[in-house]
């Protein structure tokens, strides 16, 4: 048990070695993004640092694979060039056995970057876009000439942009029949939520279809029910992979109760999964690595390791990407790359030892 604590207190540094390193580099592109908006609306150099530090925890769990492929290597490559992993074999301790530390650790992360994904990296994400885009002026839109579109099975609904949570702009609304004829056109310039679904609409314009004829009619002021309260807009002028894990499924089950696409936020909700997958992937790869090259210096291990994660990244981006394109299932599109990670390591694991 005291070589096991000693293994896990190793790996534990060398997860702190590793998140002190990458998640600096990652956020310093972060920064650099950010400092091209300096001197728009009222947006400072004080706002992108702000912005950037908000976006710290989601920047640490989108890297924690790689936090603990290199942090593995860093502790197991230490304790092999100082000969300590030999001493171990020779106390009779089996590769296997010492690689149980590791993993202990791994899921310790597992469970840290779960909860920071669920209370505090969405919640801080969704802050500092909103924060941003009133320093910059913008609303929170989907598109700058799309707005945002939902629908439910009577009604599409379009809104230009959110002015905030309570107050919304250039305002669209569809009523459809029950065969899918259009009913009604309704515009508005302004829609004030008032309740969780009544709409206060400014400025209307119903246009009315009947028979053969279109009637248009205005209105100063027009109460609407809403089949969305202020959280579900609130969601759907979000990015996916700001939303938590509940937000998501929620989401997605909302997007295909109502016949809507959810493919990007179902492969956001699985890509949180298969993040999962690729972090044991990444420990168990990093075993194998470090006992299969004992004589390489530590140098050598990490520079190849970090080719290995560039790589990793690149490659899961690429799918990721592609089948959202393709319109591959979401949880195909987002476990594969951690599952075959997971038997390339436990190919590489058997032929090792």
């Amino acid at each position: 048990m005291i070589i096991y604590r000693y293994i896990a207190y190793q790996v534990l540094i060398g997860f702190m070695i590793a998140t002190s390193v990458l998640l600096p580099l990652f956020s310093f592109f972060d920064l650099l993004d950010q400092l091209d908006d300096v001197g728009r609306g009222t947006y400072r150099v004080k706002d992108a640092f702000l912005y950037t530090a908000m976006l710290l925890p989601r920047r640490f769990i989108q890297i924690a694979p790689f936090i603990a492929l290199l942090g593995t290597v860093v502790a197991l490559g230490k304790l092999a060039v100082n000969s300590e992993l030999i001493a171990m074999r020779v106390a009779g301790l089996s590769p296997l056995r010492i690689s149980l530390a590791p993993l202990g650790v791994g899921i310790v992360l597992l469970l840290s970057v779960a909860i920071l994904d669920q209370f505090v990296a969405a919640q801080l994400q969704q802050k500092a876009i909103t924060y941003r885009a009133i320093a910059l002026e913008q609303s929170a839109e989907l598109g700058k000439t799309l707005g945002i579109w939902t629908r439910n099975e009577q009604n599409i609904l379009r809104i230009g942009h959110m002015l905030h949570a309570k107050r919304a702009v250039d305002i669209e609304i569809l009523q459809l029949d029950q065969e899918g004829f259009l009913l009604t056109h309704t515009l508005a310039q302004y829609a004030d939520i008032i309740d969780d679904d009544i709409w206060e609409l400014s400025n209307v314009v119903v246009r009315t279809f009947k028979d053969d004829q279109i009637l248009a009619t205005r209105f100063n002021t027009l109460n609407w029910n809403s089949f969305l309260n202020p959280e579900d807009i609130l969601t759907l002028t979000k990015p996916p992979e700001s939303l938590s894990p509940l937000e998501l499924v929620r989401h997605v089950e909302f997007l295909r109760s109502t016949g809507q696409d959810a493919d990007s936020y179902a492969l956001a909700l699985w890509r949180k999964v298969g993040s999962a997958l690729m972090t044991v992937a990444m420990l168990l790869l990093s075993i194998p690595f470090v006992f299969g090259s004992i004589r390489t210096g530590l140098s050598n291990k990490l520079v190849f390791a970090a080719l290995i994660g560039i790589a990793v990244y690149l490659l899961d981006q690429i799918i990721a990407n592609a089948g959202l394109i393709l319109r591959l299932n979401p949880a195909f599109i987002a476990l594969v790359p951690g599952l075959f990670m997971i038997i390339l390591a436990n190919v590489w694991l058997r032929r090792t030892f």
